[in-house]
């Protein structure tokens, strides 16, 4: 039987962080999206520590990550952790991988004395949306994502 752990990434594993990523934006379709690379991975999670990642590991190797920062609450008036990505190898799914890094993400969120943890979904990925309400995750049907970005985020801060 294989033991899952799990373990923070570290400077070291920026090649592995980018390879969950690109595998991702595969899954996802979206891999012309895809502009990260190695050295802004380090400076944005490792110098600036603007996110952090944590790895499922099946026998000391990396088969699901997850990569997360907090964010705030101000109904709460305390932080928050938002899932950015959470992403497990095709051929390490259907074993309780990605249920078991949200518990751990959940275990995080209870320790930083955190009031929420939460994340966005694709409309079309039925199966993970699937997922989700079987742990007793909650849509945000209210609620719609807005985005500023490239030129328009330019134009915005003229």
């Amino acid at each position: 039987m294989a033991e899952l752990t799990f373990r923070y990434a570290e400077k070291k594993d920026v090649q592995i962080i980018l390879n969950f990523i690109k595998a991702l934006a595969d899954y996802e379709k979206m891999s012309n999206d895809v502009i990260a690379t190695e050295e802004l991975l380090e400076e944005w999670i490792f110098k600036k520590k603007k996110a952090e990642v944590i790895f499922a590991c099946e026998d000391g190797k990396e088969v699901g990550f997850a990569l997360f920062f907090h964010n705030f609450s101000t109904f709460l008036g305390r932080a928050g952790i938002y899932l950015e990505d959470l992403f497990v190898l095709p051929k390490y799914r259907n074993k309780g991988y990605g249920k078991a890094l949200l518990k751990e993400l959940a275990k995080i969120t209870i320790e930083r004395d955190c009031g929420r943890l939460e994340w966005c979904c694709l409309d079309w990925n039925r199966p993970s949306i699937d997922f989700y309400l079987s742990l007793g995750a909650k849509p945000m049907d209210e609620w719609t994502i807005y985005r500023v970005t490239g030129k328009t985020l330019n134009n915005l801060a003229e």
